[in-house]
């Protein structure tokens, strides 16, 4: 089966969302959501979106301090480009029906988070995320030229490959033309063909077994782009955030707001002592990259498998009002934060590298932008600014909508000749229990030798361990028919790969690559 639109966008968060909105005026749009439409990390964004709003702070602090936590390795002219545009696209969102909180003056109510130097944190009470989802999708459902397509998962982009031509890395010109589709209600695969392609399908949390990430979210166009020799750049980037609810039996991890302890909370240990201090003079508000290693080594230390945060001394009234739904959570398994402290323990949460863009969310594949987490823009550089990630989010799905917004009238001939997916010779896969006994191996890899602090001996086991998983599960991919889970272990399977061989090939300690064997005296 095929279908044809105008613009395909893979991926249902905010960079995906708002790029079909911009887009939609120019023709017409399909929404792949792997689950459904509203089951994405932008929902799961509790603190906000950063962004300069008054005279108080200006541009150019807000760049000083993307390029400090960053480790001035990020893309000056993306940083300048991000955060002087970013006024204008949250006035996007506010229009679209999104709410921010606003004080007793009338003005925006800004939070200060880890690495701002001012309060610059536009929210809607602690959950940021699922108010701009909510208003994007409202927007998007009535939209006449946007069609929604949910429980539809995305195998694999369309490309010459396709065709019998020979793509290698090095191929000037490659080509995407589409995606192979597969509709799960249906049990059928789709050539879904376009004219413009976004990737906005999030980052890849699940490579871990501790993340703040929804269980879709597996690197799925990551893992696409490398397979059709697309660039990827930066994948050894991987955030853990400081601060996810201590509490073994959720998955996945519950996020504890950087807004926390902006208002106030402090990190202790076990000794009720302020640790974060003794790493940086920024204490419990130093960069997430600082943070989580100050956590790392205490909870080494004492043998606990988390540390506290300390919020007790903060207004009832005022964690009501701003942090409901962390307050809600606490209570409902215990923790009554009037006078029990927070116990948190870092989690894989954001992924710095992705898909190389440039400037307009181009991709070195033609036709084919990417944009969110997916991307990697040259924003973040070594890690990612707390709150940053929305603001690129927007910035780069616009700037994508402007640069493919000038698309021929027809299809070209060559849209008629892709092949319809083949699993002829292929079977029912029965062996399901295989598939979930490679993903937790692969997730205990990662998670034990490729986490905060890494190693030259600890890469290469993960390596070796991760090439015998990767050869098993290429073959039972080889001879199964087409399954969500076989498919999702192979694309978290990749993005290992490639964290890995990123992380061996960087012979330093900067920002979130915390290597042993490269220590600086600058690191704490």
């Amino acid at each position: 089966m095929k279908k044809y639109t105008d613009f395909l966008v893979i991926g249902s968060g905010i960079a995906g969302l708002f790029y079909a909105h911009k887009v939609s005026r120019y023709g017409k749009v399909a929404i792949i959501c792997k689950t459904k439409i509203n089951d994405t990390t932008t929902v799961k964004a509790q603190g906000g979106i950063a962004s300069v709003m008054y005279d108080t702070d200006s541009f150019n602090k807000h760049i000083n301090d993307t390029l400090k936590a960053g480790s001035g390795i990020n893309d000056r002219e993306v940083v300048e480009t991000v955060i002087k545009e970013g006024p204008t696209r949250i006035l996007d969102l506010i229009n679209i029906g999104t709410h921010f909180d606003k004080n007793s003056k009338g003005d925006f109510d800004l939070h200060k988070e880890g690495g701002h130097s001012e309060n610059r944190i536009l929210h809607y009470k602690d959950k940021t995320g699922e108010e701009i989802q909510r208003a994007l999708i409202n927007e998007i459902k009535n939209n006449p030229n946007i069609e929604i397509y949910e429980n539809h998962f995305a195998i694999e982009i369309i490309t010459q490959h396709h065709l019998g031509i020979k793509v290698t890395r090095r191929t000037p010109d490659i080509k995407c033309f589409g995606a192979y589709i597969f509709d799960e209600k249906n049990n059928k695969i789709i050539n879904f063909l376009a004219k413009k392609i976004m990737l906005a399908t999030g980052g890849a949390g699940n490579v871990y077994l501790n993340t703040t990430n929804p269980p879709s979210i597996t690197g799925d166009g990551i893992a696409m782009v490398y397979r059709a020799k697309g660039m990827v750049k930066d994948m050894e980037f991987v955030q853990f955030h400081p601060t996810s609810l201590y509490n073994p039996s959720e998955k996945p991890s519950f996020l504890i707001t950087e807004a926390l302890r902006g208002a106030g909370a402090i990190l202790k240990n076990h000794k009720n002592e302020d640790f974060c201090l003794k790493y940086d003079p920024r204490g419990s508000l130093a960069p997430r990259d600082i943070v989580a290693r100050a956590i790392d080594t205490e909870m080494k230390l004492s043998g606990q498998e988390y540390v506290f945060l300390d919020a007790r001394h903060l207004s009832k009234n005022e964690f009501l009002t701003k942090f409901p739904t962390i307050y809600a959570k606490c209570m409902e398994i215990g923790i009554n934060i009037t006078k029990d402290m927070i116990p948190v323990t870092p989690a894989a949460h954001y992924l710095c590298g992705g898909v190389k863009t440039d400037i307009n969310g181009r991709t070195s594949i033609i036709n084919l932008y990417a944009a969110g987490e997916t991307a990697c823009t040259g924003l973040h550089g070594a890690n990612r600014l707390a709150s940053n990630s929305l603001l690129e989010a927007v910035v780069f799905a616009h700037r994508a909508a402007e640069d493919s917004k000038n698309i021929p009238n027809s299809f070209d001939d060559i849209y008629n000749d892709f092949p319809l997916w083949d699993d002829k010779g292929t079977i029912e896969n029965e062996e399901l229990s295989l598939v979930l006994h490679s993903l937790k191996e692969v997730q205990t890899i990662m998670s034990n030798y490729v986490g905060i602090v890494r190693s030259n001996l600890r890469l290469k086991r993960a390596f070796d361990r991760l090439e015998i998983i990767y050869r098993e599960t290429e073959e039972l991919y080889k001879k199964s028919k087409i399954t969500v889970s076989i498919c999702e272990l192979r694309n978290i399977i990749n993005v290992a790969y490639l964290i890995i061989r990123m992380a061996q090939e960087r012979k330093e300690s900067v920002g979130l690559h915390y290597n042993q064997d490269f220590i600086s005296k600058m690191q704490p």
